[in-house]
């Protein structure tokens, strides 16, 4: 730890403070203040892009004690991470250690961190601040220091997806079989999980024309904020449904898919981010644990006549999941590639893989 404690604060947008210390970079910071519930995992969580605009909260009080791995590449992709950097604004945590343990680690928390200009308070009672975000849900904060401030900022109502998604088409090139994803700010995850089955992925940006590209599958990433700021990959979207190739949709992918075909969303009141989050699956007894992070849903309710519920959420019974009843068109919220997390869901991979002619 550093021998000097700098003081900082989270303060919320209805007057709440509570008080840290600095670690990571020192520099003022807004966003939207969620909560993830996991216990291990770090590395990914803090790349996952679905991240950008957000301070996180770590229930999980042990953080840092693992370090981080360092930048080794593996398919054109960083092997331990679900992206090239960090996305999230802040990070607040109960207890942080700065010396670390693990075969696989280059550096601390707090290091990496300061490469990405990433603030964080350690030393909040978390529990307590969890607590208010499940009561008032989620809203807008800021970490501040002695003479530095930030004004409060809803970056839900930005187009988060533009500020993640890649800004070129890439392929990865592994076998016969192409599928496309639209990069709403994919985790490496995902391109692996279709590399790991000899699937070439042509990578397109958010709002790219891909209906020119051939392909035998469409696949909607996760990606962060509203859904409905993607108005280009909803037309998208739209149009290729006509051409009957097999769609796939994870979490934001899901949504923008929903919209796609005049379905509504939502915004939870705290979302769901964690690993454990319980999945039943619609007219079975089978429910799986699975892995998210999300803070909007699709409106069951609202599902065209063609479309129904696929999954629920056995805690709340939100959307967890939508299918055509006769099209391979299917989304999900959780994520089948988990990581961190269960792959108790990652046959979904290959269900849709199937069908691919």
């Amino acid at each position: 730890m550093e021998s000097k404690k700098q003081l900082s604060k989270l303060v919320l947008e209805d007057g709440s403070i509570f008080t840290g210390y600095s670690f990571g970079s020192k520099n003022a910071v807004t966003g939207e203040v969620v909560f993830n519930t996991g216990m291990v995992g770090y590395p990914e969580t803090l790349t996952d892009p679905s991240y950008k605009g957000q301070i996180l909260v770590l229930t999980y009080p042990l953080i840092g004690n693992y370090g981080v791995p360092g930048d080794k590449k593996e398919d054109n992709l960083l092997k331990y991470f679900e992206s090239d950097k960090i996305h999230l604004q802040g990070l607040v945590i109960a207890d942080y250690s700065d010396k670390y343990s693990h075969w696989n680690a280059e550096k601390s928390l707090s290091e990496w961190m300061k490469e990405y200009n990433i603030p964080g308070i350690y030393g909040v009672d978390t529990r307590e601040l969890t607590k208010k975000l499940r009561e008032k849900g989620t809203m807008p904060g800021k970490i501040i220091y002695d003479r530095e401030n930030a004004k409060f900022e809803d970056p839900n109502k930005r187009n988060l997806v533009a500020e993640v998604s890649i800004k070129e088409p890439f392929t990865y090139k592994k076998g016969k079989k192409k599928v496309i994803i639209i990069d709403c700010g994919v985790k490496h995850s995902i391109i692996r999980a279709f590399l790991r089955r000899s699937i070439t992925v042509f990578r397109c940006p958010w709002n790219y024309n891909f209906l020119q590209e051939k392909a035998e599958g469409i696949v909607i990433s996760n990606g962060p904020g509203d859904p409905k700021m993607c108005k280009e990959t909803i037309e998208n979207v739209r149009r290729v449904i006509s051409k009957n190739i097999p769609i796939l949709g994870i979490c934001l992918g899901s949504q923008i898919l929903g919209l796609a075909v005049s379905a509504n969303t939502y915004k939870l009141k705290y979302g769901h981010r964690s690993q454990n989050q319980p999945c039943v699956e619609v007219g079975t007894k089978r429910c799986y644990i699975t892995s998210q992070n999300h803070g909007y849903a699709i409106d069951s309710d609202t599902l065209p006549e063609d479309w129904r519920e696929w999954f629920y959420n056995n805690n709340d019974k939100t959307n967890e999941g939508i299918i055509h009843i006769s099209k391979p068109f299917f989304g999900t919220q959780f994520h089948p590639e988990a990581s961190p997390g269960p792959d108790d869901t990652e046959f979904l991979f290959d269900m849709f893989l199937r069908a691919i002619k």
